[in-house]
């Protein structure tokens, strides 16, 4: 009898295990279709998934613009012919609030917003004040002198003539903040007054004064809703899908996403274009190596070296020519006709002439390289790096004093770094649902497989115990 019922147990327990076994294999194929229809529906740009909606609309994480200046310690001797020396100052650290607004939706899955910054000074995390004294290159003087080199020279003089009616030199000692935010110009209230439009301030006259309080323009992007490979990709800027400032058609494209976050299911073999309004043109960043922030997988991708180079180094690259030297790309054609080129900081990935020409520079990869680290299942930044120089172009040119004997130069100005980083709840939020539910998933369905054999394995010797044992039994009982 009681045979009978090991038997009946044993067989009960194989069903169960049959049946936990092929639970856990379905779970095991269905599992990574269910994770992906679920980041699908979390990615797609919809007021009605409220985590994600809330983190693409108001960008929680902290971000921070670094900015150091290149102080200029001989203004006197370069006036003279002789090399600029430098030396780094800052960074000057201003925590910078993102918020889009005027959000609409459109009938063919798109939506259009404009992103506002605004800047605050993070006096904790910089070294030293706003109220700091920093000498740097006059581009209204040396930027100008520039830009009307081919005039008359009777009007060269007339123009010299004018600098120093404003007092205006060749070089500005000013606070760092009267330099980023904006100073009183004598110089600029006449233009402004005479010559409008020539400048792009109508009041005070500094570095970023156009950045405060600001806009990015109107970006129209894919909300994902019919295709997820074109969500946060840009439809048009301003309403345009192309721009007009370089002179072939594949530098004027605008690419890729608007630069906050990206399709998901990045592989490595995936890059990463964005278009930058403040580059005036679209960017790729391309797979560099794997790793982790903390806790969450991340794929690192970062700039390459044909970024800025010129067309003579990368045939694609000649359509943002006239160019100078590789490295530098020339943003003349988007910044009123000024003669002021874009870099990596301290001309890293940029030719090695550049560094002979300005005492005072060191690159390197880990302080001046560009990088963003991304999830990859997700398309979501996790870690944000973006450095760029601002270089001015300076030459002696005859009639205008106030060149002197100028050395013809590219000049680093300041450099700037764009930080942001996924911290606090967030980043909880985050690595709960994306990186421990999916490993205890896992887990749960490999666990299920391996009990549902141990089940079947170990009932089934049972069950062949159990009739091996009345099968002696019976053979006992013929031969009494």
């Amino acid at each position: 009898m009681m045979a009978i019922n090991k038997s009946k147990v044993a067989l009960g327990f194989i069903g169960a295990g049959i049946l936990t076994l092929m639970f856990g294999i379905i779970s095991a194929v269905m599992g990574p279709t269910v994770m992906k229809d679920q980041i699908i529906k979390n990615t797609v740009i919809d007021p009605k998934n409220e985590l994600s909606y809330t983190m693409w609309k108001d960008v929680p994480v902290p971000f921070f613009m670094s900015v150091y200046f290149f102080n200029v310690l001989n203004p006197k001797e370069i006036l003279n012919g002789e090399k600029p020396m430098v030396e780094q100052r800052g960074p000057y650290v201003y925590r910078k609030r993102l918020q889009k607004e005027n959000i609409t939706f459109h009938p063919n899955n798109t939506v259009s917003y404009r992103e506002y910054r605004r800047y605050y000074f993070e006096p904790s995390m910089s070294v030293g004040n706003e109220s700091d004294v920093v000498t740097i290159p006059n581009m209204l003087v040396l930027g100008a002198a520039v830009m009307l080199e081919n005039l008359p020279f009777a009007l060269r003089l007339m123009i010299s003539a004018t600098f120093k009616t404003f007092n205006e030199g060749p070089f500005l000692t000013k606070t760092v903040g009267e330099l980023m935010w904006g100073y009183d110009s004598g110089l600029v209230e006449f233009l402004n007054k005479y010559l409008p439009g020539m400048l792009p301030t109508s009041g005070k006259f500094g570095l970023f004064t156009e950045f405060n309080n600001s806009n990015t323009g109107l970006f129209t992007i894919f909300t994902g809703q019919d295709d997820i490979r074109k969500v946060h990709r840009v439809d048009s800027w301003n309403g345009l899908k192309e721009l007009s400032y370089w002179r072939t058609p594949q530098c004027n494209m605008i690419n890729g996403t608007a630069g906050q976050m990206w399709p998901p299911f990045l592989t490595k073999e995936s890059t990463l274009p964005f278009y930058s309004p403040d580059a005036c043109r679209s960017m790729e960043f391309i797979y560099q190596r794997s790793g982790d922030f903390k806790g969450v997988p991340l794929y690192r991708f970062s700039s390459s070296k044909n970024l800025f180079a010129n067309g003579t180094e990368y045939a694609p690259n000649e359509g943002f020519c006239p160019c100078r030297q590789s490295g530098l790309l020339n943003v003349s054609s988007c910044r009123y006709n000024s003669p002021t080129f874009i870099s990596q900081p301290h001309f890293y990935n940029a030719d090695p002439v550049l560094l002979d020409y300005v005492q005072g520079l060191h690159p390197t990869e880990e302080e001046h390289g560009l990088f963003i680290d991304i999830h990859p299942p997700t398309g979501v930044p996790l870690n944000v790096a973006i450095r760029l120089q601002l270089n001015l172009y300076m030459k002696r040119v005859s009639g205008i004093t106030e060149t002197g004997k100028i050395s013809e130069v590219v000049m680093p100005m300041i450099w700037f770094e764009e930080n942001g980083y996924i911290d606090g709840p967030v980043l909880k939020t985050f690595h709960t649902n994306l990186v421990v539910l999916p490993a205890v998933m896992e887990i749960m369905q490999y666990g299920f497989i391996a009990l549902g054999l141990a089940t079947v394995v170990v009932a089934a010797l049972v069950h062949h115990r159990v009739k091996d044992g009345k099968a002696a039994g019976a053979t006992a009982l013929r031969r009494l």
